[in-house]
């Protein structure tokens, strides 16, 4: 069985290669666990530079509910919160961090972005929050502070569907690039790096991603999933109509 996570390793740089193409590179326990013990790690080696991509179609599909009969409400309870630590973890990362997506994106999957510091898209991909459909509120802050409230309200309400043009134009992404021309982004984020020195960069990041919400999020999280019948919402969501 393949790696769920593929970590290349650089001096200045490691690249986060989510590695489940058969399931759409949705979180599974496996994958989240690896994606939290390498951010861990990165951080543990003052890694400055962190990027973050799918291999197959897609970036991330979200939450993987393939084992959802055989898990119990607790089971998933204590899989959404070590989802939102790994994204705590992310968004407050002392790194610069990028995401670089494509395909179909999905909840949680959506959500590894929000953390990232600089967001580029493939032109086409597209994005969607489902979570609420079954009660979940995660990441809806980190959303927030990127588009804004009115906006937030609006995609995250009615579950729909946006594009990266309109992902671009509120905020979500800050530049659409082919994936031939990723490796431009990369270069770009490491001089960026280059401008302050290691402690300054940090420092400015301390100030700007502060983790004082970090709390909050989580209680908004385990209050959602925590209300009985977790397991029968997700089902309803993912009944076909």
């Amino acid at each position: 069985m393949s790696d769920p996570l593929i970590i290349e390793r650089n001096d200045d740089a490691w690249v986060f290669i989510l590695n489940r193409p058969e399931k759409m590179n949705a979180l599974s326990p496996a994958l989240v666990q690896a994606l939290t013990a390498g951010i861990q790690n990165a951080h543990a080696q003052a890694v400055p530079l962190l990027i973050f991509k799918g291999n197959g179609k897609n970036f991330c599909a979200g939450f993987d509910f393939s084992d959802l009969d055989t898990a119990s409400e607790g089971d998933l309870l204590q899989r959404v919160v070590q989802i939102e630590l790994m994204l705590d973890l992310l968004a407050t990362s002392p790194a610069m961090t990028v995401a670089l997506c494509h395909g179909r994106n999905f909840g949680a999957g959506a959500d590894i972005i929000a953390c990232c510091k600089r967001r580029v898209a493939e032109p086409g991909t597209t994005f969607r929050f489902p979570g609420i459909k079954f009660g979940l509120i995660l990441g809806t802050r980190r959303f927030q502070n990127l588009v804004g409230t009115q906006t937030a309200l609006d995609i995250l309400s009615s579950t729909r569907t946006f594009d990266a043009s309109e992902a671009l134009n509120i905020g979500f992404m800050q530049e659409l690039q082919a994936q031939e021309h990723w490796s431009t982004v990369i270069e770009a984020a490491r001089n960026n790096n280059a401008v302050l020195s290691d402690v300054t960069r940090q420092n400015l990041y301390k100030v700007l991603y502060s983790n004082a919400e970090s709390d909050q999020n989580l209680a908004a999280l385990v209050r959602s999933a925590a209300a009985p019948g977790l397991k029968d919402r997700i089902r309803a969501y993912l009944k076909p109509n």
